[in-house]
């Protein structure tokens, strides 16, 4: 008998083991995934804020419409990091 419980010790704590190693990946996936997301967020701040900056230096459009070409943009970006992360 004492051979038996040995093996299914083995067994539970090799299932066990796994089971960390598993969500200790699945944590540094996720991590990663949020980093993009936020690089993502942050590129697309910039580019937002110096297309609205070159709308209104170049004087093409009146200042409304270069804010929702500009609230435009950050929610594509938005966008994107939603695509990434979910």
């Amino acid at each position: 008998m004492r051979p038996y419980f040995q093996t299914v010790i083995a067994v539970i704590s090799a299932a066990l083991l796994s089971l960390v190693f598993a969500s200790a990946a699945n944590a540094t996936r996720q991590s990663q995934q949020r980093q993009q997301a936020r690089d993502t967020r942050q590129d697309t701040r910039e580019q937002a804020r110096s297309t609205k900056q070159n709308c209104v230096v170049n004087n093409n459009q009146s200042n409304s419409e270069c804010r929702q070409d500009k609230r435009h943009s950050k929610q594509e970006g938005r966008q994107q990091a939603r695509d990434i992360k979910y």
